[in-house]
């Protein structure tokens, strides 16, 4: 039988890239796509929505019962009502899944909403759930104005990493509406304001990564006898990789899209499978001892 912690990293794994994709393909339509074209992405992307709210509404179900099993004895304390009530009411695991599931009953809600504010809800429930993660973890391992200053740091390194995230699969279904004549300058303006706010998602999930590895290892992951340090720099190497694609896509392919679109399309599907790998790299190695 697999034990409560390969499944809480699994749990991990769907609730957090649940949340990336729905914040940053949210906040990219309602802030940066023209109306008409939002909306028909939005309906579009309709299917992987439902999905990514079923993973957000199950995973936040079974983690308390996972955090309790390992908290406890095992398996056997995954549904005793006394730990769980102690995990949920006097653990800082606990407040995290609080505020994590009461986002999620918000996100939940939003299908409730009049159709024109879905969108900007959706992001700001989503949002919610990512600030919320930092409560735990290796982001709560130091006290006081410095604890503030890694909570704060890895908020907008999961805000900034999920609009960069998030937007791709939006941007991919942009790309296929340049050759249709009644959407294509609305596709165009889309993909010209994705560009430039890429920019600055990147750049700010690059620096913001250096900082929190820095608060955690006090330099780069050299010790590569702990698992975290070797995941860690595959992750390193991973978004390097994604950074080069980006910038291959924006100054190669863009220039060149009516000869190059299917590159370009080539271009960001490889971005989203090296994001999901690094999503699942962080779930496991978010679970580890960073150092001795």
């Amino acid at each position: 039988m697999i034990g409560p912690e390969p499944a809480l990293v699994v749990c991990r794994f769907f609730f957090d890239g649940a949340a990336l994709f729905l914040w940053g393909a949210a906040a990219y339509l309602s802030a940066l796509v023209p109306r008409d074209l939002q909306f028909e992405i939005w309906a579009q992307l309709g299917l992987l929505r439902r999905i990514a709210l079923a993973c957000l509404i199950a995973t936040a179900i079974v983690m308390l019962p996972l955090r309790a099993a390992i908290i406890g004895d095992g398996w056997l304390d995954a549904l005793n009502l006394d730990t769980l009530l102690g995990v949920a009411f006097d653990t800082t695991i606990g407040t995290a899944w609080l505020c994590q599931s009461a986002a999620a009953i918000l996100l939940l809600c939003t299908s409730l909403l009049p159709h024109g504010l879905r969108i900007g809800a959706t992001a700001l429930a989503s949002a919610f759930i990512l600030a919320s993660l930092p409560i735990t973890g290796h982001a709560a391992m130091n006290g006081g104005w410095l604890g503030i200053l890694h909570r704060a740091n890895d908020v907008v390194h999961l805000l900034a990493g999920g609009a960069w995230f998030g937007a791709l699969f939006p941007v991919l279904l942009t790309l296929s509406r340049l050759k249709e004549s009644h959407t294509r300058d609305q596709a165009i303006a889309a993909l010209i304001r994705f560009s430039t706010a890429g920019h600055v998602a990147v750049a700010i999930v690059i620096l913001s990564g250096i900082v929190n590895m820095l608060l955690i290892l006090g330099g780069p992951p050299l010790d590569w006898t702990f698992a975290y340090q070797r995941l860690l720099t595959i992750k390193i190497g991973l978004v390097a990789a994604m950074t080069l694609i980006a910038i291959a896509n924006r100054y190669v392919f863009v220039p060149r899209l009516r000869r190059r679109h299917k590159s370009l399309v080539a271009g960001t599907m490889a971005e989203i499978l090296l994001a999901t790998a690094v999503i699942a790299l962080v779930a496991w190695f978010g679970t580890l001892e960073p150092a001795g």
